[in-house]
């Protein structure tokens, strides 16, 4: 495999409830090209999965309860990290799936765009309720009925 960068990147514990755990036991990554180990990782129980599952369940609950420019923030922050850290990242993907590395690139590339993407619409709030400038305040927004035919029915 390539020499990384940052090797940091290449991360082989989990990421359970905010902290990086080893498992009891693991299991070896193999490059598919050359059959080279490049990383042992855990293989969690189905115990610890369980534990993983619900921790990301309750993360879910204070993700929704962000508000938008925090939401915003994070996402775009995570297409910058992953823009900057591209040839990292395609170096391990490659490694992994046995693809080529230019290929692997634009994969990370395209994936960021979308995050990018979405980091511009957690400012958009696309429903009935719109989140305030401050975290416990919400606004009602009212359709009208002009640009929305459906709502003018049920008012008949």
């Amino acid at each position: 495999m390539r020499t990384l960068n940052d090797p940091i990147l290449l991360e082989t514990r989990a990421y359970v409830n905010g902290v990086w755990v080893d498992g009891e036991k693991t299991f070896d990554v193999e490059n598919p090209a050359t059959g080279e180990v490049i990383a042992r990782v855990p293989d969690l129980s189905a115990e610890d999965v369980r534990k993983a599952i619900d921790a990301a369940h309750d993360a879910k609950r204070g993700w929704a309860q962000a508000d938008v420019e925090t939401r915003s923030t994070t996402l775009r922050k995570l297409f910058e990290l992953m823009v900057e850290n591209a040839d990292d990242l395609a170096t391990i993907l490659t490694a992994e799936m046995g693809k080529l590395w230019t290929e692997a690139r634009g994969e990370i590339l395209y994936g960021a765009s979308y995050v990018e993407w979405f980091s511009k619409e957690a400012k958009r709030g696309y429903s009935d309720m719109i989140p305030g400038p401050q975290n416990q305040t919400r606004n009602a927004a009212r359709h009208d009925a002009r640009l929305n035919p459906i709502s003018r029915r049920e008012h008949e």
